[in-house]
């Protein structure tokens, strides 16, 4: 981008601030594929608050010169990453995260010439600190090395354009005493339930390879437009940004482009208009759950950027019109809970299960979507 489009760009994103801080523009509106490109890490981008766990590593590749003499393998690279100690390159090693020649490899391996040494392992903390604040978490459990939190809807996970404050980062730095945790994987802001933060990097590289390796056990409770045809399925189609739209992602028409994404889903509850679904994932993608239904003709209920937020099946009446606008009304934001979470501890290797309840306010709406089919 040339100097004087860049000029250009920014002044189109200052005059969107200026209308949204008159109250005569949404926040959605102020965020584009312009500030994508000047600000990369906005809690818009692709690997903000979604998600979308691959985004949150760091992928190295390196060949041995010819002319390399024996040498220590984590000397070696940390002799080629100069903003990463020695003691990180280690922790990393023993987690796993190096392979040569695509073998799994201890610190006192010796390289040699000609070498593939390929390292994936998650990001440091952003050079920016945190800033601490008293915002109350709901902490379903805690020791020395994890924190596991029920994040509310609307919360934004990590600090980004539009977004510099109230985070649950934030939350989390004011609840460690000002000490920063580590993040090994985010949720959507509208989306509710479990996340995990590392209290340390030990446990973050032992976490973050579980979340990379897809270990963990993640289940989702959604409810989505219209009735489903069967009662269990799975949804394996590549996911990348949507042409049109470059704030959404979706499944691209050919196969080979977009980002291998896999997703399993089960019926819970048939409510006429709407359905209850258990979504379970095999991957980690942006959007996943909320592009994948979308895919299959099915939305989430009130997801905004998808097209959710529409009446998508039902009557022509007035009354049925309302009472969906009343529904819309008990839950404003996507209908989407991050209900169970199981982890392996890394110091004693015993699994770990949490389970959030569903919110009141998708309860609330399950409970009227019930009472609306049983009386019709």
């Amino acid at each position: 981008m040339g100097a004087s489009k860049k000029n250009n760009t920014v002044k189109r994103l200052a005059e969107k601030l200026s209308a949204y801080d008159k109250g005569l523009i949404k926040e959605d509106d102020i965020h584009s594929s312009e500030e994508l490109y000047l600000n990369p890490d906005s809690s818009y981008s692709e690997s903000a608050d979604d998600e979308n766990v691959e985004e949150l590593f760091e992928h190295h590749r390196f060949v041995v010169d010819k002319g390399q003499s024996l040498m220590r393998i984590d000397k070696y690279i940390t002799s080629r990453m100069f903003e990463t100690s020695r003691s990180r390159v280690q922790m990393a090693i023993e987690a796993g995260y190096v392979r040569v020649g695509g073998v799994i490899v201890k610190s006192n391996y010796k390289i040699k010439p000609l070498d593939e040494i390929s390292l994936v392992f998650p990001y440091e903390k952003r050079v920016r600190e945190i800033g601490p604040e008293n915002i109350p978490l709901d902490v379903v459990y805690e020791d020395e090395d994890v924190l596991v939190i029920n994040k509310p809807a609307g919360m934004v996970v990590h600090p980004g354009h539009g977004h510099f404050c109230g985070t649950l980062v934030n939350a989390v730095a004011g609840h460690l005493g000002g000490k920063q945790g580590f993040l090994v994987h985010r949720i959507d802001k509208d989306t509710s339930g479990l996340l995990v933060v590392a209290k340390n990097e030990e446990a973050q590289l032992k976490l973050a390879k579980q979340f990379f390796e897809h270990t963990t056990k993640r289940k989702y409770v959604a409810v989505v437009w219209g009735n489903l045809a069967e009662d269990e399925g799975t949804i394996d189609a590549n996911i990348a940004r949507d042409e049109a739209d470059r704030m959404r992602f979706s499944v691209p028409k050919d196969p080979a482009k977009g980002r291998h994404a896999v997703t399993h889903y089960r019926v819970l509850e048939r409510l006429g208009y709407v359905t209850v679904v258990e979504c379970v994932l095999e991957t980690g993608r942006t959007h996943q759950i909320r592009v994948h239904m979308r895919h299959l003709g099915h939305p989430l209920f009130n997801d905004e950027r998808y097209g959710g937020d529409k009446i998508l099946q039902g009557t022509i009446f007035t009354k049925y019109k309302q009472f969906i606008e009343n529904c819309f009304q008990i839950l404003k934001r996507q209908g989407l809970h991050a209900k169970t979470l199981g982890l392996v501890h890394r110091r004693n290797g015993n699994q770990m299960d949490f389970d959030s309840p569903v919110p009141e306010d998708m309860q609330e709406l399950i409970k009227k979507m019930r009472g609306y089919t049983q009386n019709r």
